[in-house]
Order: C-alpha cells, then structure tokens, then sequence
C-alpha cells in the first residue's frame, strides 16, 4: 500500500480518512480478493515473490539442496499439472466418496467414525487433541460441535436478511457440482434437500459467534463415564479408545447443550439426512483438487459470503493449495531468504523493550492491588517471545513424501492421514510448545493463553508496518502497536484469566477483577451499536480485540515519547495507515456477524479518542469528529 499525500485538515474530524482517503479513491479490490490494502497488500506482495520464486524453480533456474522444500515442489508441480487433473476428472474422489455412500447405519458409523476422523471427513462429533486450558503440560479430548453450512447460528434465525439468498447460492453451487461429478439429477437433487435438512437440525443447540468469543466457556470438563451419557446411540467411549489407543479419564465438552440434544439428531430416520450431509461436505472438500472448473464451482458459495467477483486463476489456486499444505517448508524458505537473522534480532530486541515498558506501566498502574499487579508483572516476565521464523522445521513435514504416481488429491489425502495420525498420537505426551500456530510467510501475528506466547511471523515485520527507512514513531505506531496489542492479550477479557503458564487459573483479587470487568463492560459500550456501511457493531463480540488494540496503543504511545525526536503526528498517522483497507460489502458484513476484531475503520479511529496525547498533538476540541468526551475515554492498560 503505497503512501499518499494526507489531508491533514481532515485530521481532526477523521484520522482514518485523513490518511487513507486520497488511497481509497483510487484502490481498486483485485477481482479475485475481497479486500485490498494493509495486511492483504502485503499478502499480495509475498504471493507474487513465492509464485515468482517458485516459477524459477519449477524452470530450473534455481535448485534446492533442501529435501522438504524439494517435495514440496513436486507437489506444487502436480497442483499445477492442469492436463493431468483435467484427464483424472472425478476419478481420484471416489474412493474417498464411497466411504460415505457405503455408511449403513449408526452402529456401521460408530465402527468406522475412528478411521473417518483420520481421514479427514466432517464429523458429527468432531474431537481434537489440545492443551487442557487448566494443566496445558498436558494434552486433553476436546469434543467440538459439527460445521453449519451459513457462517453462524443467528443466520438461521427467521426472517434473517441474508440466509435464503446465501442458502440459494449454495444449492446452486451443490447442483452445478453434483452434475460435474456426474450425479443423476433427480438422485442428486434428494441427496441436497436430505443434507439441508441436516444442516438445520444442527443450529439449534449451538453457541453463536459472541457466544463463542468467550472461549474460556469452552472448558467443560467431564468425566468419560459421564460423556459416554450423552448418548445412547453410538457407544462414545468405543470410538475415542479407538481412536486413541486408550481411555482418557475426561473430555473437556466446548459446546455441552449441544451434546445434551446429540441422541435427537441420532435416529434412524436421520441417518440418511447425516449421510446426506456427510457426501456433501465430502465432495466439496475434495473438489479444489479435481478439475479446474470442480474447483472454482466448489468456491462459488464462499465467493458469495466474501464478495469475491470471481475465482482466482488456476495457478494462483495451486499456489495455496501447495503453500497450505507445506506452510512450514514454505515459512522457512520466505524467512531465510527474505527476512534472515539479522532482522529477526532487531525485531525481538523492539519486542523486549516493548515487554519492558508495559512492565512499568503495569507497576505505575493506580488501579490494580499490589497483590495482583504482582502477579500481572510475573506473566508478563514469564512470557515467551518468537519472532520471524521458528528455529527447525516440525518433523511433521519430514513424514510428507510426494509419489508422483498418484494425483495430487491422492497425495493430499495421505498427508492428511499423516498429520490426523501424528495430531492423535499427542494423547499423553507432554505438549510441544515450540510449535508456531503460522508460518513464516504469513501476514498477521498472535498470542497464544495457553503457551503464554506471542508470535510475529516475518511477514508482518514490514512497511508499513516497520521499517527502517520510517521514523521510530511510524514504526512504534505500526509493529510497536502490533507487538503491544498481542501482549495485551494476556490481560484481556479471556486471556486475563489464564496465568503464567497458560492454565486457566484466576490470579486476580476479587475487587480487582470486579473494577477490570467495569472497564471491560466500559469498553463495550463504547463500540457497540456503531453505525457501519455493513450495519452495526457488536461491542461484546469485538471486546478482547478492542481492549488489545487499547493497550496496544497505549503502551506503544508511551515508548515512542521515550525516543529521542519523537513525533506523534507520525505515531497516529501510520497507526490510521496500517488500517487502511478497502473490502467488499458481503465481507463486512460477514466479519460484523462472526469477527471478534472491529471494523478496520473504528480501529484506526476509535482508539486515538481514548487518548490525551491525540488531542494535544492534532489541536482536537469538543466540535470537532474526533472529539470524545472525557468521561467517555476509556483506559485500561
């Protein structure tokens, strides 16, 4: 996203077009993107560097002495091998398919759910090994809830604005596949409206997206005895024993209501409307690697939900289908020759000081009690710090071995096996900490409760974002805010009630916490029911992300100050630049229903309000837009 002139006249009614303005005029979303600007700029960036790169090998202009990254290219080679893919048409799903159509009844599910969880296939009862939220030494069973077809529970709501059109789209999109893979009509039109019916009888007794948003409610542990209850139809503690390999004494349950209705899904006469929706979920997971038409027919319902105009080419789809499955090899390869050593020290030592600096505001804190303030600061001096690239690849990719005898989507199943394999073998092992949730090539960055880690992959380290040819103050308001906001993550709403060690643990004092959850509510309010193009805003889903950017802000605002030739102007400028997107329509109203982050322009504009400083430095008075009035400016880190 290149700089354009900003209107600094605008500057005090509205930071984020004062910046962004004279850009969004002229930005266009590229056809095949919902979005453009920011992040998804610099994802553009990279995607053009790799396909490029990965061209010259392909060529033989360049050569690998890296045995994983050489797979992956034979893989990345068979994704682009269009001629062959086209040749194959619907013949490498079958096998996959029949797995499905050959399903008898519940007892013959029960029997071969283990080996469909394997496998890959949707299931019903979806299960996951990972970090039991109140011992994450150790890895425990998760039971999830199954997938719904619209994007959230409140879409099947009556009379949603929404549903029907999208539900239309999807069975226009289903028909159209069906007919490739050559379906009997009749036979597949039955086999949509079973797998709808489905879909609806799944709704119900799920959380929606807010709901969801306070992930700590997801811990529900239960005794394996006591989950075994929740159904009558299939013999629960068989599958997991056989998954496996032996019982665990508890399964931590996310979503309990749903299972407490699982048996009403679970008739006989139902089986055939989950079989239905079982083939359906299959072949759309398989289409991306049949023919190029199955699989922009396969995209068309999410290109509806994202509004995307039309499929990426066929290269650019076997660029991410490639890059997804070997994301790590990929990582690396990006990191090493485009970001290195030297860069990744300079990042993690702007890291430390940023830890360094909420350290002392954490102390000069006038709210906290010493007692938790004490606490709050052994967090933050406990939390682990990974940036650019992790060290070594996982031996994970070491286990993925192309054959080139077989078709990509043969290959891709293997894989998938392997890695389902390798995740379930987990199970009473201590838990791997070192392993990154991104690769090195990805534009975003996080922090994990449960590891009590932040992470910021190479490709976010950039302009604008940072760089060395920006000020320090454009660089605290970019990364600095970045790093700042996912060390807030530790003491937002959710992440605030895990300790230093990731467990799921309250360390607060009673009236600590109680004034923690006001500012909180404080921060709710302020966002909720703000007017958008795409509708208005939620304050309770976007909570977590507002306090972090909050904190982020803040705090990176106090370590720019204590640079020599600090310049604030710059500081909020490029923190309203690092925002600057334009999307779709359907994508902001998607991200309103089911995004925990805020719209992109209430980011860039809400959170300087909250500040003295702002005011100060852009000459703000009560009048002007970006007025906020005192009693309302909300601070909590």
């Amino acid at each position: 996203m290149p700089k354009f002139p900003i209107n600094e006249a605008l500057e005090k009614d509205d930071l984020y077009l004062a910046v962004n303005g004279a850009w969004l005029k002229t930005a266009q979303i590229p056809a095949d993107k919902s979005s453009t600007g920011g992040f998804a700029d610099l994802a553009d960036q990279i995607e053009k560097i790799l396909m490029n790169d990965f061209a010259d090998f392909d060529l033989g202009k360049q050569t690998t002495t890296d045995p994983y990254f050489a797979q992956f290219m034979k893989y990345y080679r068979l994704a682009n091998n269009f001629d062959k893919r086209e040749a194959d048409g619907f013949k490498p799903a079958q096998a996959f398919l029949d797995k499905v159509r050959n399903l008898k009844d519940w007892t013959d599910y029960q029997d071969k759910l283990p080996d469909l969880i394997l496998s890959g296939y949707a299931s019903i009862i979806p299960l996951s090994l990972d970090p039991d939220m109140k011992n994450t030494q150790n890895y425990a069973l998760y039971a999830d809830v199954a997938p719904l077809i619209l994007p959230d529970k409140t879409y099947y709501q009556a009379n949603h604005e929404q549903a029907e059109a999208l539900l239309e789209v999807y069975r226009q999109m289903v028909t159209k596949l069906l007919d490739l893979a050559e379906y009997d009509a009749q036979a597949g039109q039955d086999l949509l409206k079973k797998a709808l019916d489905f879909d609806r009888q799944l709704a119900p007794h799920q959380k929606d997206s807010t709901q969801r948003a306070d992930y700590t409610k997801d811990y529900n542990p239960y005794s394996l005895t006591d989950f075994a209850e929740f159904s009558q139809v299939l013999d629960l503690k068989a599958i997991i024993e056989k998954l496996l390999g032996s019982l665990p004494k508890k399964v931590i349950v996310t979503e309990p209501e749903y299972y407490q209705h699982l048996d009403e899904l679970l008739t006989p006469e139902n089986f055939a409307n989950f079989k239905a929706w079982l083939e359906i979920k299959s072949l759309l997971a398989v289409s991306p690697y049949l023919t190029d038409q199955a699989r922009v027919t396969a995209g068309l319902y999410s290109r509806a939900l994202s509004g995307s105009k039309e499929a990426m080419n066929p290269q650019k789809a076997a660029y991410y289908l490639a890059s997804n499955q070997f994301d790590q090899v990929v990582g690396l390869y990006y990191a090493h020759k485009y970001f290195g050593p030297e860069a990744k020290a300079d990042v993690h030592h702007m890291v430390e000081k940023m830890i360094s600096v909420y350290k002392k505001r954490l102390l000069a804190n006038d709210w906290l009690s010493p007692a938790t303030k004490q606490k709050a600061v052994v967090k933050l001096s406990t939390l682990g710090i990974n940036v650019g690239y992790p060290e070594k690849l996982h031996p994970l990719y070491t286990k993925f071995v192309v054959n080139e005898n077989l078709s990509l989507l043969e290959n891709d199943l293997n894989f998938t096996k392997i890695a389902l394999t390798e995740h379930f073998q987990r199970f009473g092992k201590e838990v791997d900490r070192t392993r990154w949730g991104m690769p090195a090539h990805m534009v975003n960055a996080y922090y994990n409760p449960s590891f009590n880690v932040i992470v910021f992959p190479a490709a976010i380290l950039q302009a604008p974002f940072y760089s060395l040819k920006q000020s320090s103050s454009a660089n605290y308001g970019g990364i600095g805010a970045v790093i700042a906001h996912e060390i807030s993550h530790a003491f937002d709403n959710n992440g605030a009630q895990f300790d230093e060690f990731g467990n799921l643990n309250n360390w607060w004092t009673k009236e600590d916490l109680a004034h923690f959850q006001e500012l909180a509510q404080a921060m709710i309010k302020q966002f909720d029911g703000l007017e958008t193009e795409a509708g208005k805003v939620n304050g309770k889903l976007v909570v977590s992300e507002n306090i972090a950017d909050a904190g982020g802000l803040s705090c990176a605002l106090e370590a720019a100050k204590g640079e020599d030739g600090a310049n604030l102007k710059e500081f909020f400028e490029n923190w309203a630049r690092i925002w600057g997107m334009k999307s779709s329509l359907e994508r902001q109203k998607l991200l309103l229903s089911i995004d925990v982050h805020g719209p992109h322009v209430l980011r860039a504009n809400m959170q300087p309000k909250n500040l003295d400083d702002f005011y100060t430095t852009f000459d703000v008075h009560e009048g002007d837009g970006m007025w906020l009035d005192p009693k309302d400016r909300v601070n909590i880190w």
